[in-house]
């Protein structure tokens, strides 16, 4: 049996994408939808792009989106979800790299930088990959940072078994931002209804970090 946790990054993400016609709802990330909706549009980086809903649901607000993944096989059904959509290919740039590798490029800048569940199975250095994200954001940009706050309530996985999971000020901390440039806007858990992979319904706990980097 092969330890999927030793996979190379590029191999694991680009074998669960080709295991089934769609992976993901298609659908933005709620806690995306709850803050960019009452932003002005301006320019957005969705890190781990996977197949699209988050950078298409900007787009599709005014949002000119750079979407960054390391799966050929998401980007590919991303950009055709956004055309099925009616989003001028020039509204999103798609682009393929290992996160782990990437920086931004000294000429980038990026008003909203937003990370949804950038969590892996495989060796993944977030923290690092996040601070190098917080770079390109632009004075008065924000940095958004959702990730699981507690397993699915209907998870059968015992208690004691559930790896932790960071609360989003432990995620704050993590960051290591100078506190002299940012603020923390938003440090919070919120539950959320939603549907399990076998038609389950139930809540979902999402740590959410919003800052602002104000210089």
């Amino acid at each position: 049996m092969i330890d999927e946790s030793d996979l190379p990054a590029a191999e694991f993400w680009e074998d669960l994408y080709q295991q089934r016609p769609q992976i993901w709802s298609g659908r933005a990330n709620q806690a995306l939808v709850d803050i960019a909706e009452s932003l002005p549009p301006r320019r957005a980086l969705d890190l781990g792009s996977g197949e699209g809903g988050d950078s298409i649901w900007l787009a599709e607000h005014g949002w000119q989106v750079t979407g960054i993944d390391i799966s050929a096989t998401a980007l590919v059904r991303a950009a055709e979800h956004a055309a099925s959509r009616g989003v001028p290919a020039e509204r999103i740039t798609w682009l393929k790299r290992d996160l782990a590798d990437w920086r931004p490029d000294a000429a980038d800048s990026y008003d909203l930088v937003s990370a949804c569940f950038l969590h892996s199975p495989v060796a993944f250095p977030r923290d690092e990959v996040l601070r190098r994200a917080a770079e390109a954001i632009a004075p008065g940009g924000l940095l958004l940072v959702v990730g699981h706050a507690a397993f699915p309530s209907w998870s059968t996985t015992p208690a004691h078994d559930h790896p932790a999971l960071p609360t989003a000020t432990e995620v704050a901390e993590s960051l290591q931002l100078d506190p002299t440039s940012w603020t923390i806007v938003i440090a919070e858990n919120r539950s959320r209804d939603a549907t399990g992979p076998d038609g389950q319904h139930g809540t979902l706990d999402d740590a959410v970090l919003l800052v602002r980097r104000d210089v």
